[in-house]
């Protein structure tokens, strides 16, 4: 019994933390891309990430354009996160190798979020190509930095967008087999204990 509500805990820790996480760097994915801040979800975004973000924004300046609040907010609750499961599965001790793991969890979450972007990105342009959905106008802003260079890579191929293939292709082997999965290895990260990872 105490083993079922151990596991009910770390599901709903990781969960609940995972969420917020993913839309902490949503954030931060916006501010790279200079995506539209007057769209609806951007906004809403941007009001469901500032509690977090907001004690940070008064100790941190930005850099070049980049708020270090919404990175140092992010990176907070994945330790936290981390913490907060290895106390219930029964260890409680902090160890500086969690900032590693968290760190890279947050670096597995962006990929994770690129691809689905991507997905999206792919879907929507067979079942509504022309649609100016608040929603995939957000997605097209974010995926195009990482799209556009891409693209001016490959010729003309008669209309067709190859670009995200490749793309795809090239953010599964720096997430599978080149970077972030290697590194989780290394650092011996417990499977499933981090969201991406």
């Amino acid at each position: 019994m105490t083993q079922n509500l151990s596991g009910a805990g770390i599901f709903l820790i990781q969960t609940t933390a995972g969420i917020y996480l993913y839309l902490l760097l949503l954030r931060f994915l916006m501010q790279i891309s200079r995506a539209d801040y007057y769209n609806p979800i951007c906004q809403a975004v941007v009001k469901l990430t500032a509690p977090a973000v907001r004690p940070f924004k008064r100790i941190l300046p930005t850099f070049r354009g980049l708020d270090l609040a919404i990175l140092i907010a992010a990176l907070g609750i994945q330790i936290i996160t981390i913490m907060l499961v290895i106390w219930l599965t029964g260890i409680y001790v902090f160890h500086s190798i969690y900032i590693a793991w968290a760190i890279l969890g947050l670096l597995a979450k962006i990929f994770d979020l690129y691809f689905f972007a991507l997905i999206i990105m792919v879907i929507a342009s067979w079942i509504a190509p022309y649609s100016n959905h608040p929603a995939l106008a957000l997605i097209h802003q974010i995926t195009e930095p990482i799209c556009a260079p891409v693209r001016k890579l490959l010729p003309p191929m008669g209309g067709l967008d190859f670009s995200i293939i490749l793309v795809f292709v090239m953010l599964t082997l720096i997430n599978n087999y080149l970077v972030i999965q290697p590194v989780a290895n290394l650092l011996g990260v417990p499977k499933g204990l981090i969201l991406g990872l």
